[in-house]
């Protein structure tokens, strides 16, 4: 008999810069994204710094693979991976002098664009072996095929020269035709492994890259110092759920069975996450609340009735009793003593 895996929570992020090449390639081909996907497309100004749950990235490739017949789906969209996809960190790599230095930024830049399972390097002979286990949960060939797909479409196109690979695994079972894999990876792919892996010959790591530019790297590195900085860190999956309740709450008050919806995820999934964090979906409803509160009584213009509403208060009544109960004071007495200095 087959072995069976262990259940593992799928953990970590996808940044918005990587899943907007999924938008672009359906646009190619002819698709709806928002329409298909339930939600527009990532928006240029936010940096890169919008960050989609791992399980999120995952139902979007699954319904866009449905959407197209195409069990290949994660394969081709990693080979259209551009630097520009990979956001801050793309940019440095491609300033880079040669690759050692290239793979030594993808590591301290990592977060930026993508968080999985931790990578895992190490020399085997005239080898070197990048490796993710399964600590961060097993999203499925889609997921996985994009990720190593996009890392060597990056690699080939900063790369001044060609970079062959010697052996390429996933973690997934074996499909029905390997020939699109070893077209694109030119060596032997493995399914059905313990861990994925990336095989190349560690002389390799001298490559000179096309653009190189250290004094580009010193200024891009600063900036992507700055957005690292910028990232919350507190757990990927509880500020998915924040960001879920905050879209939901005009339309009423978000219960768990709507947001686990939201997030493709099962409610019991969603508690016992939440759980892991240190928190509870009703103690995160009511935080958010209350801080959209105190944000909405800033603005003289607005009235209670409207800022019940929008809290997703069916009454006035109901959330100036929720509003006591966090401060001990009504909305108009904390409006007054912050608006008049008491």
């Amino acid at each position: 008999m087959p072995e069976t895996r262990p259940a593992i929570p799928i953990r970590g992020f996808v940044s918005s810069a990587y899943v907007r090449v999924l938008y672009e390639y359906l646009d190619r081909q002819g698709v709806d994204a928002a329409a298909l996907l339930g939600e527009a497309a990532p928006e240029i100004v936010d940096r890169g710094l919008r960050r989609y749950p791992r399980e999120r990235w995952s139902a979007m490739l699954e319904l866009t693979a449905r959407r197209l017949n195409d069990p290949l789906l994660g394969l081709r969209i990693g080979q259209t991976i551009t630097t520009a996809h990979f956001g801050m960190m793309g940019y440095v790599l491609a300033a880079c002098p040669q690759l050692e230095a290239a793979m030594s930024r993808m590591i301290e830049y990592g977060r930026l664009l993508y968080e999985t399972s931790p990578l895992h390097i190490s020399r085997q002979g005239d080898e070197l072996v990048f490796e993710w286990g399964l600590s961060h949960g097993c999203p499925g060939p889609l997921v996985d095929e994009c990720w190593i797909a996009s890392l060597y479409a990056i690699i080939r196109n900063i790369a001044a020269q060609p970079v062959k690979l010697t052996q390429v695994g996933f973690i997934n079972p074996a499909p029905p035709d390997l020939q699109p894999y070893t077209d694109w990876f030119g060596c032997p792919v493995l399914f059905s492994q313990a861990t994925t892996t990336v095989r190349f010959e560690v002389a390799l790591l001298a490559l000179p890259l096309r653009q190189s530019d250290e004094m580009l790297v010193r200024v891009l590195e600063l900036q992507a110092n700055a957005l690292l900085a910028e990232l919350p860190q507190t757990d990927d999956f509880e500020q998915a759920v924040r960001r879920c309740i905050l879209q939901l709450i005009r339309e009423g008050e978000p219960e768990l069975e709507q947001v686990a919806r939201e997030l493709h995820v099962t409610e019991r999934t969603l508690r016992r996450r939440l759980d892991d964090s240190g928190t509870n979906f009703r103690a995160l409803r009511e935080h958010i609340r209350h801080r959209m509160a105190e944000k909405y009584l800033l603005d003289p213009r607005l009235k209670l009735n409207e800022i019940a509403q929008l809290l997703g208060y069916s009454e006035p009544s109901t959330f100036t009793r929720a509003f006591k109960r966090w401060t001990g004071l009504t909305p108009h007495s904390y409006q007054q003593q912050i608006l008049h200095g008491s």
